[in-house]
């Protein structure tokens, strides 16, 4: 899943105002903010494979330190408590919804991978398969993003309607992913989900965060 996840920062930010939303966007990929270093460098393995899955060519045949459950449970506890500790009110409350988010990355990859997430070390694989589905999987995604961002506060609504576009776009960019090219490479692919996570996460600072650092 991709776009998908950032539902589930939309939904946290229900439970907590005054967390930004940009660090809840990291929070839902810290799985895959840490993976694709982890390729770059050789730990976690990626191969390109076109027609692997009818969604994308990826086979994700060796990542049990970010994807597998207890990796999965190990960085939301590190990322929950870590953000309790950073952060200016030192909320246990708002670290426990980072580490929620950061745990429902494995959650809703469940649904679509196919049986690729270790529950332990590179073993005992899971995985729905719904990426077999390429249109059922592109509306679950379509679903949930819009769904999460449809919650969202509408006092101020340039705002909303900004954030609103910005999901429709990444919709389109989900669907590109899906019915594209082939990345050349699995250092291309880390590479690129890594400007992503950072564009999306600056991207939602400047439409929705931003009212906070210069009004707050």
């Amino acid at each position: 899943m991709f776009v998908g996840h950032y539902a589930v920062s939309f939904a946290a930010r229900r439970f907590e105002l005054s967390m930004p939303l940009w660090i809840l966007f990291l929070a839902v990929q810290f799985l895959d903010v840490l993976w694709a270093p982890f390729v770059l460098i050789g730990i976690e393995k990626v191969r390109i494979v076109p027609g692997f899955t009818a969604s994308n060519p990826f086979d994700l045949y060796y990542m049990p330190y970010t994807h597998s459950l207890p990796g999965a449970l190990f960085w939301s506890c590190v990322a929950g408590v870590a953000y309790r500790m950073a952060s200016r009110l030192r909320l246990w409350k708002a670290g426990i919804i980072v580490g929620v988010a950061v745990f429902s990355h494995w959650i809703l990859d469940f649904i679509v991978h196919r049986p690729d997430l270790p529950l332990y070390d590179n073993a005992a694989k899971v995985g729905l398969g719904l990426w077999n589905y390429p249109m059922a999987a592109l509306g679950l995604e379509a679903a949930l993003l819009l769904g999460g961002i449809l919650i969202l506060p509408k006092a101020n609504r340039p705002r909303f309607i900004g954030t609103l576009i910005f999901g429709v776009l990444m919709i389109a960019i989900q669907g590109y992913t899906f019915f594209g090219p082939s990345p050349a490479s699995d250092r291309a692919f880390a590479w690129t989900a890594l400007v992503f996570y950072a564009a999306f996460a600056a991207i939602i600072w400047w439409l929705q965060d931003r009212r906070i650092s210069t009004e707050a």
